[in-house]
């Protein structure tokens, strides 16, 4: 009997050839271990960010190797509908679609609510919360005309639990939990699937900025008595935004060590 020899197609074609995505913040933390993952898998990975991003992503590009060619940065604050929308544009002039959109990038100014000032609380409200509409509304038009999408919203545990000195942070995370189910009821029809990922205390730049009682309380808080790692974060958003998990829409995915159930 004659065995045909396998075919290797297979053996180099990436999951994710061909794909287009956007990671705001993508060059750091939460948002680059995504990147970093996205390109792997072969997509062209947009990392929109603040100028001082720009550097982060060269880095970021630096440590790929052979990947660094698929990743591209673009200016914008997220917090700035008009510069969305530009971005947007730019992408979609630059790669010719948008396949996936993970809105990642997030600020913190905590203190109290009665000392948080209302600069405070519009600006992490302005990037965490607006900023991931703004980025929907920007691509959606483009998702639906192509009857496919892939949108996945980086919420928190706090958006769950609540936490001391976070009014603004908590607000914003819980808020966007309810923007995910939204648009994923609006985007059901056109083959989009909208997700969130509630991620526990993760070792990012923003974690390590916190006091050490700080980061030793949310261990103790966490049953599996740490903290999670950026690629944890990122596999659970792979699979969210892969071609076969078109049935999963309007969830929340808790990475949490246990620490809300």
């Amino acid at each position: 009997m004659t065995v045909s020899a396998p075919s290797t197609t297979a053996s180099w074609q990436r999951a994710l050839d061909g794909r287009v995505a956007i990671v705001t913040g993508g060059s750091r933390g939460i948002g680059a271990a995504i990147s970093r993952l996205l390109a792997a898998d072969g997509a062209a990975v947009a990392v929109l960010g603040i100028a001082d991003d720009r550097e982060r992503t060269d880095r970021l590009r630096a440590s790929l190797n052979g990947d660094a060619q698929r990743v591209h940065f673009y200016e914008a604050n997220v917090a700035d509908h008009t510069q969305c929308e530009s971005a947007v544009a730019r992408v979609l002039a630059e790669h010719g679609r948008i396949d996936v959109l993970v809105n990642n990038a997030g600020i913190t100014k905590d203190r109290t609510v009665l000392k948080m000032s209302i600069e405070e609380w519009n600006d992490v409200i302005g990037v965490d919360l607006s900023g991931p509409f703004f980025m929907i509304r920007a691509v959606l038009p483009h998702m639906v005309e192509r009857k496919y999408g892939r949108i996945v919203n980086i919420s928190s545990v706090v958006a769950r639990t609540g936490n001391f000195g976070q009014a603004n942070y908590a607000a914003a995370k819980a808020g966007l939990l309810g923007l995910t189910k939204t648009v994923a009821l609006e985007g059901a029809r056109s083959g989009i699937t909208v997700n969130a990922v509630a991620p526990g205390f993760t070792m990012t730049e923003m974690v390590a900025a916190m006091p050490p009682a700080a980061i030793e309380a949310a261990r103790n808080r966490t049953p599996e008595q740490r903290l999670a790692q950026p690629e944890e974060i990122a596999r659970v958003v792979r699979f969210l935004i892969d071609e076969q998990s078109a049935f999963v829409t309007g969830a929340t995915y808790d990475i949490n060590g246990g620490m809300f159930m």
